[in-house]
């Protein structure tokens, strides 16, 4: 198994980063990382709308270059623990993403299992707030046969819950992950969860029949009594 998981930490610390993202009210996104002096120091750059302030960032930031409606900025910091992509890396190797907004982090790495998630979330979840799995996706998965279920009807949030819920083995025996498990990876509670997996079953289970019989397949509601 390979998963692609979005780690989210919405109380990162002070990450320049975040607190970029939160003073200037705006969505930071392809955050760069490289260690360049050979001494271990780390040096980040990011891009701002040039006209957004960027008060309340505790490292010194460069302003590197402004181009059209942008502004590059440049921080240098040591390796420490209070770190949150340093301490994913640390477990799940390289981050392949990092983003911002509102203040919450959301670093993307690959994972060979759940286990490593797991431990990545505990490890998280020792020195900061607000630490949950807003997405994982199984990079090994087969869609080859997927064709009949391409109008399935699911909305974004009921396809995340039912593939989040599968990929963490919900519906395995026995089960890989319990209903608050998969719950608390994606940042909901148990009702919500069981609401939105009971909707997408549902319509899952619609466009499987109407594959299987060539028409659409609805529920017929039960009589009063």
């Amino acid at each position: 198994m390979a998963l692609a998981v979005e780690f989210a930490v919405g109380s990162p610390g002070s990450c320049p980063v975040a607190q970029a993202s939160e003073g200037a009210d705006e969505r930071v996104d392809g955050v760069s990382r490289a260690s360049l002096r050979g001494d271990g120091a780390v040096t980040e750059e990011f891009r701002l709308p040039a006209d957004a302030p960027v008060d309340g960032v505790e490292s010194d930031l460069d302003p590197v270059a402004t181009s059209g409606t942008e502004t590059l900025y440049r921080f240098e910091r040591d390796p420490v623990d209070d770190c949150v992509c340093e301490a994913i890396e640390r477990i799940a190797g390289p981050a392949s993403g990092v983003r911002a907004e509102d203040g919450t982090l959301v670093v993307t790495a690959h994972v060979p299992d759940l286990e490593t998630v797991r431990t990545v979330v505990g490890r998280l979840r020792e020195s900061f707030d607000g630490v949950s799995v807003r997405r994982l996706t199984n990079l090994e998965a087969d869609d080859r046969d997927a064709d009949p279920l391409d109008d399935d009807g699911l909305t974004d949030r009921q396809r995340e819950v039912v593939q989040t819920a599968y990929d963490m083995g919900y519906f395995e025996y026995p089960k890989g992950a319990n209903a608050g498990e998969v719950a608390d990876a994606l940042d909901i509670s148990r009702s919500t969860f069981a609401e939105h997996l009971a909707a997408a079953t549902g319509k899952l289970f619609g466009a499987v029949l109407a594959a299987d019989y060539g028409e659409a397949v609805t529920r017929t509601p039960p009589a009063p009594r």
